[in-house]
């Protein structure tokens, strides 16, 4: 189970902080609108970061991400996956998603994460700035094949995605390997059952196999989902993973 529409990430704003924030459509190279959000820091050059949604796609929980990542300085752009199926209307949580996920395809993501890159790198000073995608669930393992897409990143994050299981034309990252142009860190719950450790442990081994540098950490008894303000009980595992994401992202800028 991915998060509810009425989750929110488990990170304590940062009072002060000056940032913008605005939801947009953006235009894919097949000629696709679909939304996204984005929240500016204004620091030019900086890390910029592309956020993937889970299976429901854009909703509030990955804008408020967005606005989080803004706070500490990188502008990031949060995409929603369904343009080419759903449109651009704004969606409640009684949105019917997996129809859209099932339809949902390897080259419509690479596209719709260029855009974003696009966008990012817009402005002086941004041309060659370091740029990450970081994703969850669907996200996640959709985030490390961007590794792959020829975007020119820094880094690709992914949480509790699954690395060696392909859907539909969208394949397994751990079989793209290969084709990976920058490091990887994977986050993941010990107690996820959906991603057992033999998956984990043949991603470690592709990884590895094509030279890519890389940290795939497990956290002991958390559940899949577990980076969310509501389940309390893994706040101290959500504070680490937010440190290593950022730790990630200062490490390959």
């Amino acid at each position: 189970m991915c998060f509810d529409h009425d989750a929110r990430p488990p990170i304590n704003p940062i009072t002060g902080a000056s940032f913008s924030s605005e939801s947009l459509i953006l235009t894919a190279e097949d000629g696709t609108d679909f939304m996204a959000y984005a929240a500016r820091a204004g620091v030019p050059g900086s890390p910029a970061i592309v956020v993937m949604p889970d299976v429901r796609g854009l909703y509030p929980f990955y804008e408020e991400l967005a606005d989080r990542f803004a706070e500490v300085g990188f502008d990031s752009i949060a995409i929603d996956y369904f343009g080419r199926t759903a449109g651009t209307e704004p969606r409640d949580g009684e949105f019917d998603f997996w129809p859209h996920v099932e339809r949902t395809t390897h080259a419509g993501l690479k596209q719709d994460v260029a855009a974003a890159v696009a966008l990012l790198r817009e402005g002086e000073g941004n041309a060659t700035r370091p740029l990450f995608t970081i994703g969850f669930c669907f996200g996640g393992s959709s985030s490390w094949l961007q590794a792959a897409a020829g975007h020119g990143l820094s880094g690709v994050v992914g949480f509790y995605g699954r690395p060696t299981s392909a859907r539909g034309d969208i394949p397994a990252p751990a079989d793209l390997t290969e084709h990976f142009e920058c490091p990887v860190l994977g986050l993941f719950g010990g107690a996820d059952t959906s991603i057992p450790p033999e998956d984990i442990e043949a991603f470690d081994r592709a990884l590895s196999g094509a030279g890519i540098e890389h940290e795939l950490h497990i956290y002991p008894g958390a559940p899949h989902s577990f980076f969310d303000r509501k389940a309390e009980e893994f706040a101290d595992v959500s504070t680490d993973a937010w440190t290593r994401c950022l730790a990630f992202i200062a490490a390959n800028s």
